[in-house]
């Protein structure tokens, strides 16, 4: 297991209920076009292919919120991926994920489809997931 991929789960398990682990994100970051932009508190995972960029997922610390650690992540990846070559870049956002929404809509994303029940929740309920689009050109 790399060094990274542990530093980021440990990260990803602050910051969400259902964190992904360092295997997965040893298994990401050995796949080609993904891209990793990092801070102490936070970090993007991207991943590019051909003219598209997606995020795979954004984590910021609970303590460090609110101060534009995620629109820099967000502005860091987004660049990136138009440097790959990428015109639009995706990502997928509960629909009840306010913080991260409004995150999204500051940043230009624009409603591009929806997931139903894509969602599990701890309790056994599903919340649909909302597709974003931004375009990079």
């Amino acid at each position: 297991m790399s060094e990274a991929a542990a530093r980021l789960a440990a990260l990803h398990a602050e910051a969400f209920d259902a964190p992904w682990d360092a295997a997965a994100f040893d298994s990401l970051l050995g796949q080609a076009g993904v891209h990793l932009a990092e801070s102490p508190d936070g970090f993007i995972l991207m991943r590019t292919a051909a003219d598209e960029a997606e995020i795979l997922t954004l984590a910021v610390r609970p303590g460090a919120r609110r101060r534009g650690l995620g629109a820099e992540l967000v502005a860091r990846g987004a660049a990136e991926a138009a440097a790959r070559g990428a015109t639009r870049l995706f990502l997928e956002v509960a629909d009840d994920n306010a913080a991260a929404r409004a995150l999204y809509a500051r940043a230009g994303f624009a409603e591009a489809g929806r997931r139903p029940r894509y969602y599990a929740r701890p309790d056994g309920s599903r919340r649909d997931a909302l597709l974003l689009a931004l375009n990079l050109a």
